[in-house]
């Protein structure tokens, strides 16, 4: 069962919970629960699917190459990281081992039960004017739906608490794609949704 701390915590004692969490099976097979990070009244909130391998290893959201991709992207959009919280819908890494590599598996509709209490309490307590989901997991976790990041990317959705949502894909993606010119197109499509996301932000 998760517990968030309460009546209303802060950020810290939301970290120490989270990095304490045994809300489903996932904190097992990892080294870390991973929270969310950035200013406390962040008006722009990013939410991510899961911590991968470098984020787990560090205890720290958007660390790894994932991580270096979405810096890229969000200085290409106008906005600066330490601006934003990031943090993702599920807190542990859920991986296979392939060799000696551990790969990312998508956690499963229990495992974002699991951790939905987590994110509301960083909704609450961050209150971020614009949330933007990373990815098809993440857009879940937000606002509990199956969504289509190609129908629905890039335009404003009604997100938790009456929020402006947005979704689009993962930075992850873009380092799947094996062609150059196609990973260009895939960077600049969550750039241009992401800069959709801070004209927003100015809009309000």
């Amino acid at each position: 069962m998760t517990t968030v701390p309460g009546p209303r915590p802060d950020l810290a004692s939301l970290s120490e919970g989270v990095r304490a969490c045994r809300g489903c099976d996932l904190w097992e097979r990892a080294t870390h629960g991973v929270p969310g990070a950035g200013p406390p009244r962040a008006p722009l909130m990013l939410v991510g699917e899961q911590p991968g391998d470098q984020e787990d290893l560090a205890g720290a959201p958007f660390v790894g190459p994932a991580g270096r991709e979405l810096d890229e992207i969000l200085r290409r959009a106008g906005i600066t990281r330490d601006s934003v919280y990031v943090t993702n819908a599920v807190k542990h890494f859920k991986w296979v081992a392939r060799g000696r590599r551990r790969i990312h598996a998508r956690p499963d509709e229990r495992e974002l039960v699991a951790c939905r209490p987590w994110l509301g309490a960083e909704f609450d307590l961050v209150d971020p004017r614009v949330i933007v989901a990373l990815g098809v997991t993440a857009a879940r976790g937000v606002l509990g739906r199956t969504v289509r990041i190609g129908q629905e990317r890039g335009r404003p959705l009604e997100g938790p608490g009456g929020r402006l949502a947005l979704v689009t894909a993962h930075p992850s993606s873009i380092l799947r794609v094996p062609d150059r010119a196609a990973r260009a197109a895939a960077r600049d499509a969550i750039v241009a949704d992401l800069t959709a996301a801070r004209e927003l932000l100015e809009a309000a």
